[in-house]
């Protein structure tokens, strides 16, 4: 990072709990690039201590994989911006001094993954009810269909069904999922990861 003039490396730490001691003695920091994978402490848990502590402190986080839960448990823990380790320099560069002037850091894909997990959250706030819900493989099939908006006779077409055994499922989908309409439907069945 030094052969940006404007930025200076405070500490490097091998670890979370390192990282905190650090802090503890000094504090005066803009910015941290926290990597989620590591021992002892890792960087989500990490997050979480800091920004309870030093909520001024902007942390992006880095990793080499874009996977979803990290996303979502990284931005749940207070992340300003995300990056992927296969970043360039200038990128980097770029994403400190954004998310420093109040903006978040993101690559394309992860910003596109935030915006499906946004979509479609993977946490569910009430396990009880996902435990509930199970759909054999042709009832999500059907709900598939019908949350592109296809009237019964195209999904009856596409999964080679006739209209009333369709018709049948739709009605058993309502019943598990304990709801009214098809909006209802495609909306709890988002939330609860089902399609």
């Amino acid at each position: 990072m030094s052969f940006f003039d404007d930025v200076h490396v405070k500490h490097t730490s091998l670890n979370g709990s390192e990282l905190l001691s650090k802090l503890d003695e000094n504090h005066v920091i803009d910015l941290i690039l926290m990597d989620i994978e590591m021992p002892v402490l890792n960087g989500i848990e990490t997050t979480e201590v800091v920004k309870k502590k030093f909520p001024q402190i902007k942390i992006i986080m880095l990793t080499a994989f874009d996977n979803d839960e990290h996303i979502f448990n990284a931005i749940k823990a207070g992340a300003d911006g995300y990056l992927l380790k296969e970043t360039g320099p200038q990128e980097l560069y770029d994403g400190i001094l954004e998310t420093i002037s109040g903006g978040a850091a993101m690559n394309p894909s992860i910003a596109m993954k935030t915006l499906k997990l946004l979509r479609n959250p993977l946490n569910i706030d009430n396990r009880k009810d996902k435990e509930e819900i199970s759909l054999s493989k042709r009832e999500v099939e059907v709900l598939e269909q019908l949350s592109t908006g296809l009237s019964y006779s195209l999904i009856a077409n596409n999964l080679f069904l006739s209209p009333s055994t369709v018709r049948k499922h739709i009605e058993n989908i309502y019943k598990k999922l304990q709801v009214h309409s098809k909006i209802e439907a495609v909306q709890k069945a988002k939330n609860h990861n089902i399609i």
